[in-house]
């Protein structure tokens, strides 16, 4: 199916604007009724270590958007605008309640560079940053506190995980944030970050608040982390989330619950999890 290069949207073939953005559509190489509007690859370097940063170059008329507080700097000609998205009051008003329930804030800050300028961004606690280049209509599924910017052709809506079990006792709750392409899109890790790219059937086993993100194909559900004494004893939780393939997959080594138990005054030792730790909450992710 024909893609909207603007907005990500699916167009009808025969259709000559899209119903989404509203922009002329035109032939593609091959046929296809595609937006006539390209998106212009960024350009950008990550630096650091575990507290990197994301430099974004910014060439006339690009745009760029992130959560409220992920800034670093910006130069003087990129100009910057606190902004909900959408087309009417209607969807304006739909989008910031969606983003409420993903625990973003209400409104997105919206970067635009009048010449060429560059804007850094960085996570909110120790951790990698990771780029996707995604292509029209392709999308990534990310935990809730995951996001960090994106340009402005990328779409972030929420979505809901398809199982009673994994919502109750997933980690992330039953919301997560899918992000739809074109554009690039960067995403925050806690620590350091594994990807695994799985075949058709093959099944990962993760603790729960180790997931950053995984592709829309991905299978995902929890399990009972192997016997009673196990799950009780074992230190992990009662749960194991399980991703089965075709996808990728992305995990993070650091989660803000074991750092939060890193810092407490009062320690007991060990890294162990109890029982009850592992039921999280329905609506919210400690992690």
């Amino acid at each position: 199916m024909p893609y909207c290069t603007h907005c990500g949207r699916p167009v009808l073939e025969e259709a000559r604007f899209c119903s989404n953005c509203g922009r002329a559509l035109g032939p593609a190489p091959g046929g296809v009724g595609v937006a006539t509007l390209s998106v212009t690859p960024l350009d950008y370097t990550i630096q650091g270590d575990n507290l990197q940063i994301v430099r974004v170059r910014l060439q006339p008329g690009q745009e760029i958007y992130a959560e409220a507080g992920k800034m670093v700097y910006k130069t003087a000609n990129v100009a910057w605008e606190s902004r909900m998205s959408g087309q009417g009051l209607g969807e304006k008003l739909w989008g910031a309640l969606k983003r409420k329930l993903m625990g973003e804030s209400l409104f997105w800050t919206y970067f635009r560079s009048q010449g060429a300028g560059e804007v850094g961004f960085a996570g909110a606690y120790p951790g990698r940053i990771r780029a996707f280049d995604l292509k029209p209509g392709e999308s990534i599924l990310v935990q809730r506190d995951a996001f960090l910017c994106a340009q402005s052709t990328v779409k972030l809506d929420i979505a809901f995980v398809k199982r009673i079990g994994a919502g109750l006792f997933g980690g992330e709750g039953f919301i997560l944030e899918k992000l739809t392409g074109p554009g690039t899109v960067f995403i925050h890790a806690g620590g350091d970050s594994v990807e695994f790219q799985l075949g058709p059937a093959e099944t990962l086993q993760v603790d729960t608040g180790c997931i950053v993100g995984f592709d829309e194909g991905v299978d995902y559900d929890v399990q009972l982390a192997g016997g009673i004494k196990t799950a009780i004893f074992g230190g992990e939780g009662l749960f194991l989330a399980t991703l089965t393939g075709p996808g990728r997959v992305i995990l993070q080594s650091m989660t803000l619950e074991k750092l939060r138990r890193e810092l407490m005054p009062v320690r007991t030792g060990g890294d162990e999890r109890g029982a009850l730790e592992a039921l999280g909450g329905i609506f919210r992710s400690e992690d």
